[in-house]
């Protein structure tokens, strides 16, 4: 229950400022506590809205999106084409992305819906203390370039602290930045595997094998080496460890 009501925190926080037709106060339909009232067809429209987001949320703000697109690129680096299965793979990022949100998601729900819950705060004060350890979280991985596109796109003025970015700047900010960051890792997963497919290459050209694709006979050796390295470990390792170490 807990890590499911600091995730819904994270939604809503991520989502509020997509929704346009929001209430000033995004937690005020959903929990029933301080700010004004909502039929409840309108409130049943509010909470099918943040979970329709619910998922895009889940692979733009989170390290899934970083995870996700790795693992893809390292299927892609060995050429075993759908293995391991995509349902694989998702439900392995998704474990990690678990794994790495649960500290921020945890203090998420102690800052925001504990006190709002014994009601020291109201759902005003709930959603502000909430969003501070999501945009923490979030700064340590955006890059100033990014930010800086985003701020003369909106025409808005640079904050003095970094804490005073407001989501609708870091949130596309840290997408950016998650992209460029996957990207860069991908391409250093493909490094060892062209080598070998250029060695494999090269080999049946000189003895004549024009005939038989190289991606079939590089594909076992690439395989081979990979599981030698305990390739799994490394990867999943060095990804999990990238976002503790930065």
């Amino acid at each position: 229950m807990k890590i499911v009501s600091a995730l819904y925190i994270w939604a809503v926080v991520a989502a509020a400022p997509t929704l346009a037709a929001a209430p000033p106060d995004p937690l005020a339909p959903i929990l029933g506590k301080g700010g004004a009232a909502l039929s409840l067809p309108l409130q049943i429209i509010v909470l099918l809205t943040v979970l329709t987001l619910l998922p895009a949320i889940i692979m733009s703000i989170t390290p899934f999106l970083r995870i996700s697109i790795v693992l893809h690129f390292l299927r892609q680096a060995l050429g075993t084409q759908n293995t391991p299965s995509n349902q694989v793979l998702i439900g392995l990022a998704l474990f990690l992305t678990i794994l790495i949100v649960e500290p921020v998601a945890s203090e998420m729900y102690a800052k925001g819906w504990e006190p709002m819950e014994r009601g020291e705060l109201n759902t005003s004060q709930a959603f502000d203390e909430g969003a501070k350890p999501l945009k923490s979280f979030l700064i340590r991985f955006v890059r100033e370039k990014d930010i800086k596109l985003f701020l003369e796109v909106s025409h808005a003025s640079a904050p003095a602290r970094p804490s005073d970015l407001g989501l609708m700047i870091l949130i596309p900010a840290y997408v950016l930045s998650e992209l460029k960051t996957a990207f860069q890792i991908g391409a250093v997963l493909y490094l060892p595997f062209l080598v070998i497919d250029l060695v494999v290459a090269s080999v049946t050209i000189s003895l004549g094998m024009m005939q038989l694709p190289p991606v079939m006979l590089s594909a076992p050796f690439k395989i081979l080496l990979f599981v030698l390295v305990d390739g799994w470990n490394l990867v999943v390792g060095s990804l999990v460890r990238s976002f503790y170490q930065t």
